[in-house]
């Protein structure tokens, strides 16, 4: 096993009341690639940007060969970064670009020499030392940025989105040379993106991020072969994503059928996620599947076919090879080992304990179990979806002065007063799981996680009522106690 390089220990990050980086800690070994892989605003360029001292953290440590570097200015850290803007200097050429960190170092102009020359084989641009930035492709431009970084020699090459800017064809053959780069100079690269296949292409170990919090890590083939929850399962290749009950060991049930899979290690009859990868499921005859359905659409995808299979309500893709027409009735079976069982992700929230059994989240107070916290410290609060219930106000007729809506609306929100440790916010996005709804529903800065049997529109207000036993109260150094035990 190789050396850590770095370690992130607790770190938490935010802007204003926006907390961007939830109590994370994370290690990066010698002469790894690791990708940093999430969606816009998930914390990885927050995290890349710590690294590189371009900004600290508000708590934890940033350990380089286990010394806190958290207050150490950018140029005293043996990193360099390459940022998606190249930032090459205009007025001068090549060489001189590339040459530039090492003249500010007072380097011998023999020693830089060599050093230029170095770079521009390794990137695969040697002649090109006179030529101006402008008369070079975007592809070049990054090469020569890459270029530049590397002369440096730093520990660590830190790389932000760097080939965002490159047209498809430009950015394969980049992940390809990048991957390459980093094998023959045994450098540490910390790699920036929200690109799953660049991700999949180059890294060693990917991190996938949501929300300011680690959902997994693992090799390229883990975190797509076994995502630990549906977040990942989503954000990875295509899949089917389904709610499911883990009736016993190796025993599974969803779209209202039991199946033999290969898990263990479930609670008898516990709530899970069901992922199935669309070229996992073989279309057969309708007499021969586990399932039926009907084909309500097929499209050629260059190497295979892409089917959508209406099924009990459930729209499944389906990867095949064989193309099935439109309107045609078929079956489909799954072999155990290919139906993935995740345990339901935690909402990971961050709360304030105002005294004994009373926790504040966001704008909202909520009654729980919280003994033996300071008054006003910060902790993590693990709420699962699941144990959230949703109630939606009596919808508004035309005219909202009605009577009866206006007494109905007042009773509504008298029952969610006396009840207590409720929420209100807007549904940004559903969708159907073959049971039940997966909804996204954002208050203020929060944004929380629900399943629920209750049909929403998106837009629609609605209410959250958390009861008490189901909140979750840890201190900000251990959330991943809860995470691994699935409590």
């Amino acid at each position: 096993m190789s050396e850590h390089i770095i370690d992130l220990l607790n770190i938490t990050k935010s802007y204003g009341d926006n907390e961007i980086i939830k109590d994370m800690s994370l290690y990066i070994r010698k002469n790894e690639f690791l990708t940093l892989l999430g969606p816009s605003g998930c914390g990885k360029t927050t995290t890349l940007r710590m690294i590189a001292g371009f900004e600290k953290p508000d708590s934890g440590k940033i350990l380089f060969h286990g010394e806190d570097i958290a207050n150490l200015p950018p140029n005293k850290r043996n990193v360099n970064t390459v940022f998606q803007k190249y930032s090459l200097f205009p007025h001068m050429n090549i060489y001189d670009n590339i040459a530039f960190g090492l003249r500010i170092k007072k380097m011998p102009e023999e020693e830089i020499r060599q050093k230029v020359t170095w770079a521009l084989e390794l990137v695969a641009l040697k002649g090109f030392e006179k030529r101006m930035p402008e008369s070079l492709s975007g592809g070049q431009q990054q090469r020569i940025a890459i270029a530049r970084a590397l002369v440096n020699e730093p520990e660590v090459l830190l790389l932000d989105e760097p080939l965002g800017a490159l047209d498809l064809k430009l950015r394969k053959e980049m992940q390809l040379e990048l991957k390459a780069i980093q094998q023959k100079t045994g450098i540490t690269f910390i790699y920036v993106t929200h690109d799953q296949e660049e991700a999949l292409t180059m890294s060693d170990t990917i991190v996938v991020m949501n929300q300011g919090v680690i959902q997994q890590i693992g090799t390229p083939t883990d975190i797509y072969n076994e995502p630990v929850n549906a977040f990942v399962a989503r954000f990875i290749g295509e899949s089917n994503l389904l709610s499911g009950v883990m009736l016993k060991d190796r025993l599974c049930e969803f779209a209202g059928k039991e199946f033999v899979c290969v898990d263990t290690g479930f609670d008898k009859d516990e709530d899970v996620d069901i992922v199935i990868r669309p070229e996992d499921i073989k279309i057969t005859k309708p007499e021969e599947g586990q399932l039926t359905g009907t084909v309500i659409n097929t499209i050629f995808k260059g190497v295979h076919y892409e089917m959508i299979v209406e099924s009990e309500g459930f729209n499944w893709k389906v990867h095949s090879t064989l193309a099935t027409e439109p309107g045609t009735e078929v079956g489909m079976k799954v072999d155990p080992f290919d139906i993935q069982i995740m345990r339901i992700p935690f909402n990971v929230l961050t709360g304030w304990v105002n005294e004994d059994n009373l926790v504040e989240i966001g704008d909202d107070k909520f009654q729980c179990t919280a003994h033996g916290f300071e008054k006003d410290e910060t902790v993590s609060v693990y709420i699962l979806p699941q144990d959230i219930e949703v109630y939606q106000a009596p919808k508004a007729p035309q005219n909202k002065k009605d009577k009866h809506y206006l007494e109905a609306l007042e009773a509504f929100e008298g029952k969610m007063e006396e009840m207590g440790n409720t929420i209100t916010g807007e549904v940004e996005n559903f969708r159907y799981k073959g049971d039940d709804y997966e909804i996204n529903v954002k208050s203020g800065d929060l944004d929380i996680l629900v399943h629920t049997y209750n049909k929403v529109s998106i837009g629609e207000k609605v209410t959250l009522h958390i009861p008490a036993g189901k909140i979750k109260i840890r201190k900000r150094e251990d959330p991943a106690d809860v995470l691994e035990q699935g409590e």
